[in-house]
C-alpha cells in the first residue's frame, strides 16, 4: 500500500490550511462553547466550503459533491478535525447522513434532503441512545405506531443527544415492531416538530452536546421512512460504520504534540528526559494510529471493510485520544493552570499569549477525550464485537 496522498491531495490540504487561516479565529475551539460567535463562525465557514465545492467534496458529482477519492475525503477529516472542527456539526450530515440518504433513501428523499446538506444550510441530529439503551441499541423502546388515517406516532425518549437543541432535522431509531434488531426503522423529521421536547444536559463538554429529547405523540407520515419498515438495523450498520472512520482524532493529537516544543518555548528545555521520552512516544503511537486508519478506509475504497477491523480502529483510536491529552496536560504543568501574567497572555506577540492559546487547547481536547471511548459506541461494545468476530472465524 502506498501512504503518498498524490500531488493532488497535498493541494486540497495547503488550500485547506489557507481557508481556515482566513475564515476561522486562531484562538477558534469548536462551535460549541459558550460564545455563540463560535457557532457562527462554522456556520459561515461551511458555507465557504459549499461555495468551493468542498464540503461534501467525496459526494458523487449527481448529489452535489465533485467524486473525490477516499484519501481527498480523508485530507477534509483530517485538516478538520486537527484544527477544532470548523465545521461544527455539519460533519454529522456530511460524514453519513447524507450518505444513508443516498443508499436507502428514495429519489424525493434525495432530492428534499441532500441538497441543504451540500450547502452547510441545516444541521442534523441522531436520536439513537435512550435511558436503557446506550451501548446496547438494539434494547430501544421508543416505538412508532400507525396512526388512523395513515403516517406514524412516536412516543419515547431519547438522551446525549448532540446538537439537538440548533438541528433542523433528526436521524431517529424508533421499534414499529419485533424484538431487539428485528423492527427497528428509520424516520427522518423535522426537531421543530409538535409534541418534540428538547432539554439540555449541563457537562463539561459545553452547551449542545448532550441533550435529553422527548416524543409526545409526535407524527410523522411515510415519507419521513427511511429504507423499508422494520429493516432499519440495516440502515444502522452503515451508518455507525461511516461514523467510526468518520472522525480523523490521531490529526489532532499530532498537531497538538508537534505545536508542544514550540509553544512551551524554554520550558522545553529544561524538561526532565522522562517527559520528553513521553512525548515522543506519544508522536510514534499517534503515527501507527493514523497507519491503521489508512489501512481502514483502503478496505473500505475496495468495498470490503471488516466490521473488527474498524472496531479495533475505533479502540486505538479513543483510547490514543486519552493518552495523548494526559501526556500534553504533564507537560504543561503549572501552565495548564492558566497564564500566571493575565495581560501578557492577552497579547498576541507576548510568548505567554502563545503558551496560553496552546494550553486552552490542550485543555479542550483533555476535555472531549474523557467522552472518546464511551461516544459512537462505547469501548466495552467495540471490544465485544471484536471479540465474536474472532470466537466466529476461529
Amino acid at each position: 500500500m502506498e501512504f503518498e496522498f498524490g500531488a493532488e491531495s497535498d493541494a486540497l490540504r495547503a488550500r485547506l490550511r489557507e481557508l481556515i487561516a482566513e475564515h476561522v479565529p486562531a484562538d477558534f475551539l469548536g462551535a460549541f462553547t459558550d460564545d455563540p460567535r463560535d457557532l457562527e463562525v462554522a456556520q459561515a465557514f461551511c458555507r465557504v466550503l459549499a461555495r468551493d465545492g468542498l464540503l461534501t467534496m467525496a459526494w458523487p458529482e449527481e448529489y452535489g459533491g465533485r467524486g473525490g477519492s477516499i484519501w481527498e475525503q480523508t485530507v477534509m477529516r483530517e485538516e478538520m478535525w486537527a484544527h477544532h472542527e470548523p465545521r461544527g456539526a455539519q460533519y454529522m450530515g456530511v460524514n453519513w447522513v447524507g450518505p444513508a440518504i443516498m443508499k436507502h433513501g428514495t429519489p424525493e428523499q434525495r432530492a428534499r434532503f441532500l441538497p441543504p446538506i451540500a450547502a452547510g444550510e441545516v444541521i442534523w441530529c441522531q436520536g439513537f441512545s435512550e435511558p436503557d439503551a446506550g451501548s446496547d441499541l438494539p434494547a430501544l423502546r421508543t416505538t412508532a405506531t400507525r396512526a388512523d388515517g395513515g403516517g406514524w406516532r412516536i412516543n419515547g425518549q431519547k438522551c446525549w443527544t448532540s446538537y439537538a437543541g440548533i438541528a433542523q432535522w433528526c436521524f431517529l431509531l424508533a421499534r414499529t415492531g419485533g424484538h431487539r434488531r428485528r423492527g427497528i426503522t428509520v424516520f427522518l423529521l423535522p426537531v421543530d416538530s409538535p409534541g418534540i421536547t428538547v432539554r439540555p444536559i449541563r457537562s463539561m463538554l459545553g452547551p449542545h452536546h448532550l441533550n435529553e429529547v422527548f416524543f409526545d405523540d409526535v407524527a410523522v407520515d411515510d415519507s419521513g421512512v427511511l429504507g423499508e419498515v422494520g429493516e432499519g438495523w440495516a440502515v444502522v450498520r452503515d451508518v455507525l460504520a461511516y461514523e467510526r472512520v468518520g472522525i480523523s482524532r490521531y490529526a489532532r493529537c499530532d498537531r497538538l504534540l508537534q505545536l508542544a516544543p514550540q509553544a512551551l518555548a524554554d520550558v522545553w528545555d529544561d524538561l526532565p528526559e522522562s517527559q520528553v521520552t513521553r512525548w515522543a512516544t506519544a508522536l510514534l503511537e499517534t503515527r501507527g494510529v493514523r497507519l491503521l486508519a489508512y489501512k481502514v478506509l483502503q478496505a473500505q475504497a475496495e468495498g470490503h471493510t471488516d466490521p473488527a477491523v474498524v472496531a479495533a480502529y475505533r479502540v486505538a483510536a479513543t483510547l490514543l485520544d486519552q493518552s495523548v491529552a494526559e501526556v500534553l496536560m504533564d507537560l504543561l504543568g503549572s501552565a495548564a493552570l492558566g497564564p500566571a501574567d493575565p495581560a501578557a497572555a492577552a497579547d498576541p506577540a507576548d510568548p505567554e499569549h502563545r503558551l496560553a492559546r496552546f494550553a486552552a487547547a490542550v485543555e479542550d481536547h483533555w476535555r472531549y477525550a474523557q467522552a472518546a471511548t464511551i461516544a459512537s459506541g462505547t469501548l466495552e461494545m467495540q471490544r465485544n464485537l471484536i471479540g465474536r468476530t474472532l470466537v466466529r472465524h476461529g
